[in-house]
């Protein structure tokens, strides 16, 4: 067993987004603070109205896919190719933009509580313009798992190796093969996973802390930091005294250069341009496929 180090913690950052929704971005608060193939994780967490009311109104994507999970209240996607659906607490949207898509996601309430995520997955060039498509998963269809320490394990995406099987999560066969787990630990919970050498892997912690590396060589963790992992074929994790909230995502590597512009993630300068030409011109959604 060759446990992965943590090479680099990034603490999030607090910004704003869309029409002011105040949250905190670790991945991708810089075109250096990225993990191939992920390009951007946001954490929304806030009581305050003033804070996410305006929601992230009509705005477009193209080249990756945005993944968005519900921890408490309710976001309302809408896209240019109909679709329609009310994210609720765990829930989850899975929406590859490809090509082009042009969405709006909004609250659905006027107080309270709304937290969750949105990630943003790169997608290989090869498929960066093929067609659009949506996914809408409920919390019911998101496998849930009960670890042997005591904690809980939600596999929203790819395969989970866990209590002598495998779960299949709520979303396979993807271009760049996600896995992403949310993790529940019990103070003091020891978690031990496999994870693939060829993939590239991180956690981030959103609630507790947690220290992660060989016993003896562990690198502490804390709430709102995303650790980047080293080298390895398992990962362990250890919850701190108050237990730990932790998102763990893997993937395969595009190995292909980034050049974004915004809501566009392409390989070269020039088809981001074309990008915001498409856009400009009302034709971003007619050229994939």
């Amino acid at each position: 067993m060759n446990i992965r180090p943590v090479k680099r913690v990034i603490s999030a950052l607090e910004t704003s987004d869309g029409a002011g929704v105040r949250l905190r971005r670790s991945l991708g608060q810089s075109q250096w603070a990225r993990l191939d193939p992920f390009l951007l994780l946001d954490e929304f967490n806030s009581d305050d109205p003033d804070d996410y009311i305006g929601g992230f109104p009509s705005h477009p994507h193209r080249g990756f896919e945005t993944v968005t999970y519900m921890l408490a209240g309710r976001m309302l996607h809408e896209d240019h190719m109909g679709n329609r659906g009310e994210l609720e607490p765990g829930a989850v949207q899975w929406m590859t933009a490809a090509g082009g898509i042009i969405h709006s996601e909004m609250p659905q309430q006027q107080d309270g509580l709304l937290r969750g995520f949105q990630l943003w997955v790169n997608l290989p060039g090869s498929l960066k313009m093929a067609p659009a498509s949506y996914r809408d998963i409920k919390p019911d269809d998101i496998p849930q798992v009960r670890l042997s320490g005591g904690g809980m394990a939600k596999i929203i995406a790819g395969h989970f190796e866990g209590q002598n099987k495998q779960t299949v999560g709520a979303v396979t066969g993807n271009a760049t093969a996600v896995d992403f787990f949310d993790l529940k630990l019990v103070p003091g919970e020891v978690f031990i996973c496999a994870v693939a050498s060829d993939r590239n892997a991180f956690f981030y912690v959103y609630d507790g802390q947690a220290n992660s590396g060989e016993p003896g060589q562990l690198t502490g963790v804390d709430r709102w930091q995303a650790a980047l992992l080293g080298a390895g074929d398992h990962w362990r994790v250890e919850a701190g005294g108050q237990g730990a909230g932790i998102l763990f995502l893997s993937a395969i590597p595009t190995g292909e250069p980034v050049a974004q512009q915004g809501p566009f993630v392409m390989n070269t300068r020039e088809e981001v341009e074309q990008a915001m030409r498409d856009y400009r011109d009302g034709t971003l959604t007619a050229h994939a496929g």
